[in-house]
């Protein structure tokens, strides 16, 4: 295992840290690598919970910001080590977690080693099992044992943005719609009720739905609901006693998750509804002047984050939160993940520029 330089170019430093294939449950030789790199800074104290490892700033600042982001990755495939190539006369780092997200947490430990005074103090955190389950997520998980530690006046999400800043983020519901029926041979299908065919109004409610733009605190959030699949049959030669619609609501954050649940519920009225997973969204947070300085330093526009990410964890904790990373979200993922090496180095001024302001 390579020890990190956090001396280290920003893209080299990103390089070595996706080369480090750190798939969810097997993040510990990177947390390990963070850890050691991390404490060797002065100016830090650090402390780990599992593979969370945390690097807190304690200046005495009237302001404290913490700025996170997650070091886990979905599976490889093909894709590690990283290269770097010249697309469109654009170069670009190539390999798995370049995007999602570890330009965004080099970014972070460059600056964690490098920023010793800082216009405010910071709360660094570098965590585990973003990509997988709810209750294994190490944010999460800090949320529920430590939440002291995300304690703050705003936050900031290292998730990919295309350098830009994103504010808040959508909510997420998942619904399984079911349509109930009888069994009964195909060959004298007359004698069941085919749930199949029952499901089809659900559909076209679907197809009908027009999904509403919301404003929230100047940031228009695009809601979407759509099936995303379908699941019925007994055998080829029985007619279904049960169909299942999974639904998926992304819903603006000025929606409370009990809202949104009411709504997925009154579109579908006379269906059977089970809810299996639901996630209140995050208003933008760029109302606070902490959060007004950043986007001065930054020099971006905020727009929307449709997607659901761990802001929603700081904003249920009081703490306004903003996405703000190197990568393109539509990336996230792929076989060709990649990221314009400008855009790492971009998030490393804007980030340098906003704590060190005057």
């Amino acid at each position: 295992m390579p020890g990190l330089d956090l001396t280290a170019d920003v893209v080299e430093l990103t390089r070595t840290i996706c080369d480090i294939a750190t798939v969810s449950d097997d993040e510990g030789p990177l947390a390990d690598a963070i850890e050691a790199a991390v404490r060797a800074v002065p100016h830090l104290v650090v402390r780990r919970y599992g593979d969370t490892v945390l690097a807190r700033t304690e200046l005495g600042r009237a302001v404290r910001v913490v700025i996170a982001g997650h070091i886990d990755t979905v599976p490889v495939n093909g894709n590690l080590p990283t290269r770097i190539e010249e697309i469109a006369g654009e170069e670009v780092l190539v390999g798995r977690g370049t995007v999602d997200m570890k330009g965004g947490v080099a970014v972070q430990l460059k600056l964690a080693a490098e920023l010793a005074a800082p216009a405010v103090d910071v709360t660094w955190i570098w965590y585990d099992h973003e990509e997988v389950g709810e209750a294994v997520n190490g944010l999460n998980v800090l949320s529920r044992t430590h939440p002291e530690e995300l304690a703050g006046d705003f936050a900031i999400l290292g998730e990919p943005t295309g350098a830009g800043i994103e504010g808040g983020c959508n909510g997420n519901l998942r619904a399984e719609v079911r349509t109930f029926g009888r069994r009964a041979h195909s060959a004298r299908g007359w004698v069941g009720v085919n749930a199949i065919h029952l499901a089809a109004p659900i559909l076209d409610r679907l197809a009908a739905y027009e999904p509403a733009s919301v404003e929230v605190d100047g940031l228009v959030y695009r809601e979407g609901l759509n099936a995303v699949g379908i699941r019925g049959g007994v055998a080829g030669n029985v007619i279904p006693d049960e169909c299942m619609v999974h639904v998926n609501y992304r819903f603006a954050p000025s929606r409370s998750p009990e809202e949104a649940e009411a709504h997925v519920r009154k579109v579908f009225a006379g269906y059977d509804v089970r809810i299996v997973d639901l996630a209140g969204g995050a208003r933008p947070g760029l109302d606070v002047p902490v959060a007004r300085d950043f986007v001065d330093a930054v020099g971006a526009v905020p727009r929307p984050k449709y997607g659901w990410t761990d802001v929603a964890r700081f904003s249920r904790l009081g703490v306004p939160a903003v996405n703000y990373g190197p990568g393109d979200p539509l990336l996230a993922h792929a076989d060709d993940e990649r990221v314009p090496t400008s855009q790492i180095r971009s998030c490393e001024a804007g980030l340098r520029a906003w704590l060190t302001r005057a």
